[in-house]
């Protein structure tokens, strides 16, 4: 083995053994575990979100590979409908063109070629991930087999009139011309205005007073509302108010969605560009006038005067003519949500206009119950009320988008704009029994691309047909995904697999936190504080991460303090780390439904461990390689550390296993670093040292079969957290510890065998270690060097201590550097001493001759005034009410801790201090 760990020079050699070898395909035994990787954009590049659930996939995948059960993790990529549309449009942009000049036959192509050559980056991402998906059967949602699956179920739903056109309010965006999901909007504080504006009363009795942050909606209103109680306008309820600037008059409503508290208790009602006011205009039979076009100027519908303006333009000159004709009360600084479509950046306009819709309700409800009764289990568990809350209160799903890229809907119109549903055109003649020469056009709009992504457990397992990888691996058994799709995706999922299969899609859902900076903010492009997976395994210079995170910003202002707090946070770049530091860094974070905090220094700490790991190896290689490990049938003795160690790796296996089946990877994590730096690597190796040098040839042998035997199984064990080293490293140790096979992949998962936990063994060593670290405490303490020997009395010492004491003197010796070993008898006066406890036992070290008295004294009383000096600073910080207001809640409480850590360390100081002034 190289001396040093160089995770470049093996983690791309070994993904192209496994991915050749077929070893992510699912073997022919074992009880079928199947996940779905939830589809990535094929626009998309990789970010922590991704890299941290994929780590939690593959993790689960590896351990139940392992575990010798039938293994799918599903691959594929998602067409993204306008994110798609978007990419190769600008490139068309940059040509001079744009898709209309191509038409949409041409258009499409020139998309397909464009995924072909340049799509599914982040495919070749996950590859460096580690990710052991079964790339063999990777799909595609725009794939000719989930196509037809796509259009099977439109015309299923549509037969049994769960699909319908009409018209309903949608989020409407005015670049792309296309109604976009919820999830495609993302809503914002900004500054705005709340306008004030009179609408008089037609019997010219005086007027209301409505306010509203879209003053350019007031073409489309339809009535004013008050609330049903509200005594002060009892008397005006059904009368009439003139709509100013339009001509027209509107009544005076009552509903209860009104709040009589806020301003005047009187709201404009615009049904047509307002989702609440949609379902007041609903409830009262109102007209819903839409008073904009597709790219939102004002339409025939508004006043002749406002024709053709876009909206803003249109504000303006309303405010201008209100102000005009006496009717603007007041202006007012308000603070408001606005809501932009996430990929064009336009406000998005509620608008009304005809669409595809899913009924919902119907569907819903079996969704539901499945859950109730248990057959869908939510990790954690709280994201069910949030499940049941969304599906109670679920609206008829907007199914068509206007945009090109997608499953065009497998509809048609005659002439007389009756409309045919079929999976092809000639089917849709055949079942409305059409004559040859009756003219279809076929609708022009795609589905949403959640449509097909809720398919995506079946589809990709070949229905409609009844496939063997359907009957095997559905349900599947795990959905791993993030809480902000619990409803766009998972829901639907859920419905869609429970209608065409009569089954739940999976039996659990593991619902994982955000990936946040150290801070604790939201990673975002904005923020400049983005980190790229691929940049913290590759490593990045200072310059190409200041390129990276002040390029293609929305706001460029931004820039300038973006490159300030990354210089401030990576003055040197981003060190390479490599996939497993990373990857062991994700585990270590996934705490159940927690976001997470990702920090360098976290990520730096698993590197070391990744070091440690290989130091350890090349360590048991060198005292075992070429020498008798214990398979040649000669006699073999283990020693107590061999027996201890054997015990602590069953216990730690056991709970290995019960932290991933319980979805604790932080946890597995956890235990598995503590028993491999803290037992095997701190503790075992330096017992293997001294067990090495025994003259006896089965004790050496013993604990040469331990250090591989043991080494061999925490690989096993830390594989699925962290593929690579674990495969390098397995491929030297394995044969000897008398394994055969070709790859760690495929290897069992260790079983723990409960038989070989000896509880004397881990007593006895667990005293063992007790004496060492009294021992290096006192010498810390004192200011020993760890390098002199010292003498060592034990008081009070029990017959079992003494017992234990006779066994283990050359141990205690060689691992404490004791030059003499005394045991104090009861009457026995003990000299001036440093003191260490061992439950009731006494570790003493006398001090005379061992420290320079005046020097050590003279080294604390500096060391206390440094403190001393520290304390004020922090006290006064966190006495101001200013500093605990303004500052960040993870500031605040890293002061607290630094506050505690001085005054520890101050009491620490004074003891010794003390200890030795009684010298």
């Amino acid at each position: 083995m190289e001396k040093t760990y160089d995770p470049h020079a093996i983690e791309q050699r070994w993904y192209s053994f496994w991915e050749e070898k077929g070893f992510f395909s699912p073997g022919s035994n074992g009880e079928p575990y199947c996940i779905m990787i939830p589809p990535p954009n094929v626009t998309g590049s990789l970010h922590m979100g991704h890299a941290f659930q994929d780590t939690i996939m593959d993790t689960l995948i590896r351990f139940h590979r392992m575990k010798g059960d039938k293994t799918l993790w599903q691959a594929g990529s998602d067409h993204a409908g306008i994110a798609t549309q978007m990419v190769v449009e600008r490139q068309l942009a940059a040509e001079g063109k744009s898709r209309h000049d191509l038409g949409r036959d041409a258009f499409i192509e020139r998309v397909w070629e464009w995924k072909n050559q340049s799509g599914n980056t982040i495919t070749r991402q996950l590859r460096r991930m580690g990710s052991s998906l079964d790339w063999s059967r990777e799909r595609f949602t725009m794939d000719q087999g989930l196509s037809s699956a796509v259009r099977e179920v439109f015309v299923q739903l549509y037969r049994e009139d769960l699909i319908y056109r009409g018209q309903r309010l949608v989020n409407w965006d005015p670049v792309l011309h296309t109604a976009v999901s919820d999830l495609e909007v993302l809503s914002a504080e900004e500054k705005g205005h709340l306008w004030h504006m009179r609408y008089p009363l037609t019997n010219g009795s005086g007027h209301l007073i409505v306010a509203t942050t879209r003053p350019e909606t007031m073409l489309g209103d339809t009535a004013v509302a008050v609330h049903p109680d509200d005594e002060r306008y009892q008397k005006l309820i059904g009368k009439t108010v003139q709509l100013p600037l339009s001509g027209r008059q509107i009544p005076i409503i009552t509903d209860h969605y009104v709040d009589p508290e806020f301003g005047t208790g009187c709201v404009k009602i615009t049904p047509a560009h307002d989702f609440n006011d949609y379902a007041v205009g609903k409830r009262h039979g109102l007209e819903m006038i839409n008073i904009f076009t597709i790219d939102a100027k004002i339409n025939e519908n508004g006043p002749e005067c406002y024709q053709g303006l876009d909206r803003f333009e249109a504000r303006k000159r309303i405010l201008s003519d209100l102000e005009a004709n006496g009717l603007l009360e007041k202006t007012e600084d308000h603070a408001l949500m606005i809501p932009r479509g996430d990929r064009s950046g336009a406000i998005i306009e509620p608008f009304l206009t005809d669409q595809w819709f899913v009924k919902t309700a119907p569907l819903a409800e079996p969704a539901i119950k499945a859950v109730e009764e248990g057959r869908i289990r939510f990790v954690p568990e709280n994201w069910g009320k949030t499940y049941f809350e969304w599906m109670r209160n679920i609206e008829d799903w907007c199914i068509s988008r206007q945009i090109w890229w997608g499953h065009r809907i497998p509809a048609w119109y005659d002439e007389d704009g009756n409309i045919y549903v079929g999976h092809d055109e000639e089917e849709a003649r055949k079942y409305y029994n059409l004559l040859p020469d009756h003219g279809l056009t076929q609708d022009t709009d795609v589905l949403d691309t959640w449509f097909s992504s809720a398919l995506w457990p079946f589809s990709t397992l070949g229905w409609p047909n009844q496939t063997e990888a359907l009957r095997t691996f559905y349900p599947t058994s795990v959905l791993v995904t993030g809480f902000d799709i619990i409803f766009f995706w998972v829901a639907r999922m859920i419905m869609m697999g429970i209608k065409f299969m009569g089954d739940v899609p999976f039996r659990e859902v593991y619902i994982h936190g955000l990936v946040r900076d150290a801070e604790g903010q939201k990673m975002s492009k904005s923020k400049g504080n983005i980190l790229d997976p691929i940049d913290l395994i590759d490593g990045i210079s200072l310059d190409e991460l200041l390129e990276k995170r002040t390029s293609g910003l929305m706001q460029p202002q931004m820039a300038i303090r973006i490159d300030k707090s990354t210089r401030k946070h990576f003055p040197d770049g981003i060190d390479s780390y490599g996939t497993d530091a990373l990857r062991f860094t994700f585990a270590s974070l996934a705490s159940t439904g927690r976001d997470v905090r990702f920090d360098l220094g976290r990520i730096e700490g698993y590197r070391n461990f990744c070091n440690k790991l290989w130091n350890a190896a090349r360590f048991v290689l060198m005292n075992t390689e070429h020498h008798d490990c214990g398979l040649e049938g000669g006699k073999v003795s283990y020693s107590l550390a061999d027996r201890w160690i054997q015990s602590r790796l069953q216990t730690v296996g056991q709970s290995m296993i019960d932290s991933i089946n319980a979805y604790r990877l932080d946890l597995a994590a956890q235990q598995i670093y503590e028993f491999l730096w803290n037992e095997y690597c701190d503790w075992y190796l330096e017992f293997a040292k001294i067990n090495l040098q025994q003259a006896d040839e089965a004790s050496v042998r013993g604990t040469r079969k331990t250090l591989v035997q043991v080494l061999e199984n925490v690989l096993r064990l830390l594989h699925p957290l962290m593929p690579f080293i674990t495969e390098e490293i397995w491929q030297r140790i394995a044969p000897l510890a008398g394994m055969e096979g070709k790859t760690i992949v495929v290897e069992p998962y260790p079983v723990p065998n409960h038989e070989m936990v000896d509880a004397d063994s881990i007593a006895e060593v667990e005293w063992i270690m007790a004496v060492i670290l009294g021992l290096r405490r006192i010498r810390g303490e004192m200011n020993i060097s760890p390098g002199k020997s010292v003498p060592l009395l034990l008081e009070n010492a029990s017959p079992l201590d003494r017992e234990r004491l006779e066994r283990n003197n050359e141990t205690l010796r060689k691992l404490g550097r004791i030059e003499s070993l005394q045991l104090l008898d009861s009457g026995d006066q003990a000299p001036d001493s440093a003191i260490a406890l061992v439950d009731q036992m006494k570790i003493l070290i006398p001090m005379s001759g061992l420290i320079d008295k005046e020097a050590e004294l003279k080294r604390i009383a500096k060391e206390t005034e440094k403190l001393k000096k520290a304390l004020p600073r922090i006290e006064r910080k966190l006495n101001n009410p200013g500093f605990l207001a303004k500052a960040p809640h993870q500031v605040v409480e890293k002061e607290k801790a630094r506050l505690r850590q001085l005054q520890v360390a101050l009491e620490n100081l004074e003891q010794q201090s003390r200890q030795i002034k009684t010298i």
